[in-house]
């Protein structure tokens, strides 16, 4: 079988961490190609790959090497370089938040249903074990009717972790476009729409910028969430968590509650009504902190799509959803009211 050529767009934190590692193992994978505007970077990713290297995505895409690619560049060049390559007839897998609007989103889902190839979006929560058997509970009716719950994505900020620190375009609004709440709390919408199984319809927020005074994007966020069947519950994405990373969810049901990612070796822990608790060792959720070794299945899954002919587990439009509750909190602090999505 002729192997997928592969190509990185943007050499950063996230793609040196995860997309060119997980490539790179991926035996249906040829890694042929990154590209960053930072030639120097560029080339030392190139070299410790042994792949081309670019600093023009646009050169890049017309080079006829490369059959998919990673966008892992500043949120604001997401969809202008995924759409150049779904033209070009290159699959495309974009980082999260997929884009800075809903017509930029859009742009970017008609791009793909034109060209015929996949668009998919990094949304690493959907895969994470106790993520999946948590949403099997809740739609196998184990738990109960739903009625609330807690999500935090929280850490001390990108600075530690980006390859440009304080300097990097995360804390830059006019490349970011959002500060923790693109970063983390996207992930988390993605992720309660994934495990809930209904869309929310309702958000509230406060969105601030308390603990990085250098940069002029949200640092600390917390949002209110009403779903389509009336549950509510809170969303926090911080990178003012100055000590331990918090990825916690925890879900309140009729006959249970379910702690995910709650516990430093229990994934899951299940608290049944008569107290009776069961406790699920599923395997570690993603973190930066660990050196980035374990799996995301991003790339796996993104691959396999492209190999099999079926649709991506997170297409454009789910991207798009994710992010459109994102943009509805940023309306409602501006606003000071709660936003409906439509």
């Amino acid at each position: 079988m002729e192997k997928l050529r592969v190509g990185v767009i943007g050499c950063g934190s996230i793609a040196q961490h995860r997309h060119l590692p997980e490539y790179q193992v991926n035996p249906n994978v040829e890694l042929v190609a990154v590209c960053d505007i930072n030639e120097e970077r560029a080339l030392e990713v190139a070299e410790k790959y042994g792949v081309l290297s670019f600093t023009s995505y646009k050169a890049l895409l017309e080079s006829s090497e490369v059959d998919a690619v990673s966008v892992c560049t500043p949120n604001y060049l997401h969809a202008p370089i995924s759409i150049a390559a779904l033209e070009a007839g290159i699959h495309v897998l974009c980082e999260k938040p997929m884009a800075t609007s809903k017509q930029e989103a859009e742009a970017m889902i008609a791009a793909a249903k034109a060209s015929g190839k996949k668009l998919m979006i990094a949304h690493n929560q959907r895969f994470v074990p106790s993520h999946q058997k948590a949403r099997q509970f809740i739609q196998s009716g184990e738990i109960g009717k739903i009625y609330s719950f807690r999500t935090a994505f929280g850490h001390g900020g990108p600075e530690g972790w980006s390859v440009e620190g304080k300097e990097g375009w995360f804390f830059q609004k006019e490349k970011a476009f959002v500060g923790a709440m693109g970063d983390l709390g996207v992930h988390k919408t993605d992720l309660l729409r994934y495990v809930l199984g209904e869309e929310i319809v309702e958000v509230g927020s406060f969105v601030e910028t308390s603990a990085k005074n250098f940069a002029d994007v949200d640092d600390n966020a917390v949002c209110v969430l009403k779903t389509e069947s009336g549950i509510i519950g809170t969303l926090a994405a911080s990178w003012a968590y100055v000590s331990k990373e918090d990825n916690s969810t925890i879900i309140y049901g009729e006959k249970a509650i379910l702690r995910l990612e709650d516990d430093p070796t229990s994934s899951l822990i299940v608290q049944y009504t008569n107290g009776e608790v069961v406790k699920y060792e599923l395997g570690k959720i993603q973190s930066n902190a660990e050196g980035g070794q374990n799996n995301s299945h991003v790339i796996e899954k993104f691959v396999d799509s492209i190999l099999t002919g079926q649709e991506p587990p997170v297409p454009g439009e789910e991207g798009m959803k994710s992010l459109a509750v994102i943009l509805a909190a940023l309306e409602s602090n501006e606003m000071k009211q709660i936003v409906r999505l439509k």
